[in-house]
């Protein structure tokens, strides 16, 4: 997906200044109030899917045609969020404009006290340039998207955490965190050979805090030729921001791949494949591993890698206990990038909150010359077809923040891959230090096996910057295209380390 220039275009508008403010009523305004119950939006996915699925009507063709830098020359103008002006209320609502991308519409209600009322289409809460092209407004237009402010570091001044913007697509930030990777609602044939299907959050109700709350509370509709559902989310601000998920989903057809919280990042280069790329960076990416927390307990640490190919990795699984795409990276020097700031970006834990059952931890890497695409998809996949007319639900816990490590054992800080002095290729594995890690690194073991070719017993040596242990070991994969590798620490036959896994590929 690309979205690099989207994203960091949406930021810019989010900071610019308002201007040429009208005389008419300000702010978002609403319409009659209804009766709302939560129940409500799953009655409504229930009866979405039980019908022919019908997409939503696409907003006139000169809004989609417009250029980029037409789209950059509109924004929002945060004195006419939602409960601006209401000191006692914790919380603002911007909205996104319809156009470019996002080519059909989505609708908000806003609730409070049992009630229900839809938010008015308005172009006048945009300001824009003198630039931005006269096109046509009729009933199909509504806003693209949604954005959420709270005052998480300094009072009156509220600062934006989440966003929803594009079909199931959502981004949240732990406070002093800058956008990062996405989280999706529910992926469908990700990688499949018939191409992927992308479910829309058609509808979101946001409910009105009450006075000082610290959680806020958001239902959304999701819809796709495959499956309709609802969903609820509890979000707690700070850092980290933890998101409370329940889903009711009910599909249509059969589906046989089906990803569930479904994250969404970006890998281009790092240390283990350096010498592809000419940039001043020494790396470039949002994500650097896949964690995983699996049903029996083990912790396991995928560097991410940018093949030449696309690859598709499963990790089997029973009743997972997590997953997350990490960004262990966290200095300056890690980019040396003053406008990105990789070193800011979040990392994502998904925790199941009951027993998904077996499955599969997957991981989608998929070729890229560029940071501006998005190519790093991580789910979790049920091992049984899910079948019309079934009703599942589920619940998990998003975890946005600096914290990386959600599992057990000395955690895995970088990786290093080159090409060694003589013949073969060096893995250089830097580990944490740890209370655990003795002082006499012979006392450690060294388990290293590799699925083709031939691999040295590597050698335990004190990292000096570190404070932890560095193992490097050397490999010649002979003809073999690629090499499945699984390295652990070991101290008195018990686990030390996370396990560490990559595949090379020549």
């Amino acid at each position: 997906m690309l979205r690099r220039e989207v994203l960091t275009g949406l930021l810019a508008i989010a900071a610019a200044p308002a201007i040429g403010q009208t005389d008419a009523e300000p702010g978002l305004q609403t319409g009659a109030p209804t009766d709302f119950d939560p129940s409500q939006v799953i009655d409504l996915a229930r009866a979405k899917a039980a019908r022919a699925y019908v997409p939503r009507p696409r907003i006139p063709e000169a809004w989609t045609s417009i250029s980029y830098e037409d789209y950059r020359s509109i924004w929002f103008d945060t004195r006419n969020a939602l409960w601006e002006g209401e000191a006692e209320t914790p919380l603002r609502m911007d909205v996104f404009a319809p156009g470019l991308y996002f080519p059909r519409p989505i609708h908000i209600e806003i609730v409070e006290g049992g009630k229900s009322r839809p938010v008015k289409f308005d172009l006048g809460v945009f300001d824009k340039t003198d630039k931005f092209p006269d096109l046509p407004v009729d009933d199909t237009l509504d806003y693209s998207g949604l954005r959420l402010r709270a005052e998480l570091e300094t009072p009156g001044i509220f600062t934006e955490f989440l966003t929803f913007q594009g079909a199931s697509y959502f981004r949240a930030i732990g406070t002093g965190d800058i956008y990062g990777l996405s989280a999706r609602g529910l992926a469908i044939d990700t990688a499949g050979p018939n191409g992927e299907e992308f479910p829309d959050f058609e509808a979101f109700w946001l409910e009105k805090p009450a006075p000082g709350a610290a959680q806020f509370v958001l239902h959304a509709l999701l819809n796709s030729p495959s499956v309709a559902g609802a969903y609820r989310f509890l979000v707690t601000p700070g850092q980290p921001l933890v998101m409370e998920v329940e889903a009711t989903l009910f599909p249509r057809k059969q589906m046989s791949n089906v990803g569930i919280a479904p994250l969404t990042s970006m890998f281009q280069f790092d240390e283990t494949n350096r010498n592809r790329f000419s940039d001043f960076r020494p790396a470039v990416h949002d994500s650097d591993g896949l964690l995983i927390r699996n049903g029996a307990g083990e912790t396991l640490w995928r560097p991410l890698a940018n093949p030449r190919e696309l690859q598709i990795s499963a990790f089997v699984d029973d009743g997972p206990r997590g997953f997350g795409l990490m960004q262990r990276a966290r200095k300056f020097s890690d980019f040396a990038d003053l406008e990105a700031l990789y070193h800011r970006r979040p990392c994502l834990w998904v925790e199941p909150q009951e027993d998904w059952g077996k499955g599969f931890v997957t991981l989608v890497e998929i070729p890229t010359d560029s940071e501006i695409y998005d190519n790093i998809a991580a789910y979790w996949r049920p091992r049984e077809d899910w079948q019309p007319g079934d009703e599942r639900k589920l619940s998990y816990r998003l975890t946005w923040g600096d914290q990386s490590d959600y599992g057990n054992g000395v955690r895995v800080l970088n990786t290093r891959i080159g090409a060694a002095f003589e013949e073969g290729i060096i893995v250089a594995i830097d580990f944490e230090n740890g209370a655990d890690i003795p002082d006499d690194l012979d006392q450690v073991d060294r388990l290293i096996s590799a699925s083709a070719g031939e691999v040295s017993t590597g050698v335990l040596q004190r990292n000096p910057e570190t404070g932890g242990p560095r193992l490097a070991f050397k490999f010649n994969p002979g003809d073999a295209p690629q090499v499945e590798f699984r390295v652990q620490l070991r101290k008195h036959g018990a686990p030390l380390s996370e396990t560490w896994l990559y595949r090379w590929t020549a």
